[in-house]
């Protein structure tokens, strides 16, 4: 680390925001280390944006213990491989009520970012490093931008690290965690393929993944499951089936699809299997199929409580017994929550522990603001503008799909389609 003048930063915080993913605590404990050395002061603020965005200094107060703890030495030893995050996390946002560049000038909808900035400055802190996913990007940019609408007198540099295992961010190849929920539900895709054998049945294990199938894929490629449906592959499933595709997933035909495997395998005496679904096809389905569901802290349904893989499970029963074809056992079972706090893969370790570092050389070694940090080649640093991946018009990102014409998307296909597909 070439030694830069760090005079201008004499405190940083650090919090974490969304759900949790393996190797949250190499990146916290990294980028503390970081500071620490350059005898920077880091303060990690517990359980996200919760105590900031209700800040006020005579009734809410951030006390340490409660809002925060300040990270040391002795605090961050061993913590790379720990479990869990050191700092906690939740969904708080206070950014909810922002939703173009006009709001960040209403004094109301504005009021938890300026508490959260206020709450900041009353610690001393000079920077923040957010990490967390699309949904934590984009509050970062919003206090980020924030600031410059109010013209602050004493900014608070933002920098923010991508978080998530669904691994659908734009601006960085994989995100930390990723391999690590791949390779815990890969596990558990093979002990259901044994069961399945065993007892001659089939199991729809809907992965997590909200809105792309990096995830699902991963997991049925590293799993050998059967086939694997993600969300990039609605529009050539309903093609396929002679069905116009209008925005939404049409059940009838993904249960079809199901069934043309089932009876496909079963002419080659192989009477099991296990077909893993992204749970995000459950938001492409309409309006009727998701009835009530609740609603997150951003906007996004439950995509739990439509539990995916018990109606397909459920419906491709149905359809077996409609079709008249032997009676088979489909099971429904939900992946993902016990791959958030598995033990890190060493290169989440790595890949979290570089992120972190990063964080320094934004703040310190480059003097940014308003970046993401990433990483290419050989834990390469880079830092991309949020205005490169934040939507300035709408304050939105944009998800990174799989391209059905890339050769990730090609593999998955040559792996996972057992129905004779060339590709």
């Amino acid at each position: 680390m070439s030694e830069v003048s760090s005079s201008c930063i004499r405190r940083v915080g650090i919090l974490f925001a969304g759900g949790p993913a393996p190797g949250a605590n190499a990146v916290i404990s990294s980028a503390a280390l970081a500071f620490l050395k350059a005898d920077i002061e880091v303060v990690g603020f517990l359980h996200g944006y919760s105590k900031l965005q209700d800040f006020d200094e005579e009734k809410s107060p951030l006390l340490e213990g409660d809002a925060y703890e300040m990270l040391t030495f002795s605090s961050i030893i061993g913590a790379r491989n720990r479990r869990g995050i050191m700092i906690g996390t939740a969904r708080a946002n206070p950014g909810k009520m922002i939703q173009c560049p006009a709001d960040l000038d209403d004094p109301a909808k504005s009021e938890p970012l300026k508490k959260t900035y206020l709450g900041l400055r009353s610690l001393g802190v000079d920077a923040l490093i957010s990490i967390g996913g699309d949904d934590t990007l984009k509050t970062a940019n919003k206090l980020y931008e924030w600031q410059n609408h109010a013209q602050v007198k004493e900014r608070v540099r933002v920098v923010h690290l991508p978080k998530t295992i669904d691994n659908d961010y734009n601006g960085i190849d994989f995100t930390f965690g990723y391999f690590t929920a791949v390779n815990f539900m890969a596990q558990e895709i093979r002990n259901l393929e044994a069961d399945a054998r065993a007892s001659g049945a089939y199991f729809i294990a809907e992965c997590m993944g909200r809105k792309a199938g990096w995830l699902s894929y991963g997991v049925a490629m590293a799993g050998e499951a059967q086939m694997v449906i993600g969300v990039e592959d609605i529009p050539l499933m309903m093609k396929n089936a002679g069905k116009p595709y209008n925005g939404h997933l049409d059940i009838g035909v993904l249960v079809d699809h199901i069934i043309e495997l089932i009876t496909a395998r079963r002419a080659r005496h192989q009477k099991f299997g296990v077909i893993v679904l992204a749970e995000g096809l459950a938001e492409n389905l309409p309006p009727d199929f998701l009835g009530a569901t609740t609603l997150d802290e951003h906007g996004h349904i439950s995509l739990g409580d439509v539990h995916l893989g018990h109606l397909v499970a459920k419906m491709c029963m149905k359809r077996l017994e409609e079709l008249k074809l032997p009676k088979t056992k489909v099971n429904g079972v939900q992946l993902g929550y016990e791959a958030r706090c598995a033990s890190p893969h060493a290169f989440d370790v790595m890949l979290g522990s570089c992120l972190g570092v990063g964080a320094y050389v934004a703040l310190v070694e480059k003097n940014l603001d308003g970046h993401m940090v990433s990483s290419v080649g050989q834990l390469d640093h880079c830092f991309v503008p949020f205005c490169e991946l934040v939507d300035p018009k709408t304050l939105v990102t944009e998800v990174r799909y799989i391209n059905p014409n890339s050769d990730f998307h090609r593999l998955a296909m040559l792996l996972t389609d057992d129905l004779g597909n060339k590709l």
